[in-house]
């Protein structure tokens, strides 16, 4: 006869590994939409090509098509679907609002306006450019979520968290609309870079900028899923989370820097690519549940999956040209984020 202790104990064992193995499951599924993403394309591979051509055995064709202008986006595209969906999981976890994402709460739109400023007095088309970006990004992102911040707070109530998302919708509004009225400003080469820049187009890009998001990546998500402990004390409530010594408002002033800091390198780099912080959190806490050290984890691999498959299928479907992938994420988040409105509404209705 099994104690409850011991019961305890088999059944945490037993989430371990399935969590364990759900994860190893995203890590190979990724793998093998890495590998068919460097076939596909207008100048298709065999996966025999394909493996001798990274083993070094390629023809110089292979090796420019390959290594020049189709890795950077695919090694792009997996960091940036990491990275989006481990900053919406954080902010789902410090507003506990199940709609919070990077984009519905202006960070995308703030990021967007202060590279338009750049490119209008400094151009794009150099190094410097590229590796400034991330920083003026992080500024404009940074400023957009304090003005969320301080538009949706109340002496009384505080940050109510349906109020951020509100206000995050009117603020990503009003910036771009700003950003709309200079993008006027732009010459055709300025405004050929922001246009792809715009709709998410991950394909025309280069190993500079995976050489500017990468240090961001390496640094923030290690530390992002460190903080997985705090982000489940912080669930529990305010009082509790106090109770056992967590200073809630430091802690989610550090959580909430860490990331705009994430949405932010990966705006700069990618583009305007949305829904990924909205999907994959809410994905992988259906199959995994609340806890962090295993959800952020999860995060980071399904937006990998979602947005690599999305800049995959942009290629295929509209060939030579492509569908930008911020427009495939779109097409793939916005039924999604109407779907979790209707089932909030639903929830609602059934407790009142």
């Amino acid at each position: 006869m099994m104690t409850s202790r011991e019961r305890n104990k088999k059944h945490k064992q037993k989430i371990l590994l399935r969590n364990s193995i759900f994860i190893a499951g995203c890590s190979v599924v990724l793998i093998t939409i890495f590998l068919v993403s460097m076939k596909v394309g207008f100048s298709k591979f065999t996966f025999a090509d394909t493996i001798n051509t990274i083993l070094g055995s390629g023809t110089d064709k292979q090796n420019l098509i390959l290594f020049k202008f189709r890795m950077p986006g695919i090694v792009i595209s997996a960091l940036i679907g990491a990275g989006l969906s481990l900053s919406g999981c954080i902010i789902q976890g410090i507003t506990r609002n199940p709609l919070a994402e990077p984009g519905i709460l202006g960070l995308n739109a703030g990021s967007g306006l202060v590279v338009v400023l750049y490119i209008i007095c400094f151009g794009s088309n150099n190094f410097a450019s590229i590796m400034t970006l991330p920083f003026l990004s992080m500024a404009g992102a940074g400023a957009a979520a304090l003005a969320v911040y301080l538009l949706a707070y109340q002496k009384q109530e505080g940050s109510e968290p349906s109020r951020l998302v509100l206000t995050g919708i009117a603020v990503q509004a009003g910036i771009s609309a700003l950003t709309t009225i200079l993008v006027v400003k732009l010459d055709d080469s300025q405004f050929d870079f922001f246009a792809s820049w715009q709709a998410g187009q991950i394909v025309g890009a280069n190993w500079n900028f995976v050489l500017s998001l990468l240090p961001w990546l390496v640094i923030l998500i290690p530390y992002a899923i460190f903080k997985g402990k705090v982000l489940d004390i912080l669930n529990l409530g305010d009082e509790m989370a106090t109770g056992l010594g967590v200073s809630i408002n430091k802690e989610r002033k550090k959580l909430l820097i860490i990331s705009v800091m994430l949405a932010a390198s990966c705006v700069a780099v990618g583009g305007n690519i949305t829904f990924v912080g909205l999907v994959a959190p809410h994905l992988a806490r259906k199959i995994l549940g609340p806890k962090h050290s295993f959800l952020l984890p999860s995060c980071a691999l399904i937006g990998s999956i979602l947005v690599l498959s999305a800049d995959t299928l942009g290629r295929v479907l509209l060939q030579p040209s492509g569908i930008p992938t911020g427009i495939m994420t779109a097409i793939i988040g916005a039924p999604y984020f109407l779907f979790l409105i209707y089932k909030i509404k639903q929830k609602e209705g059934i407790t009142k």
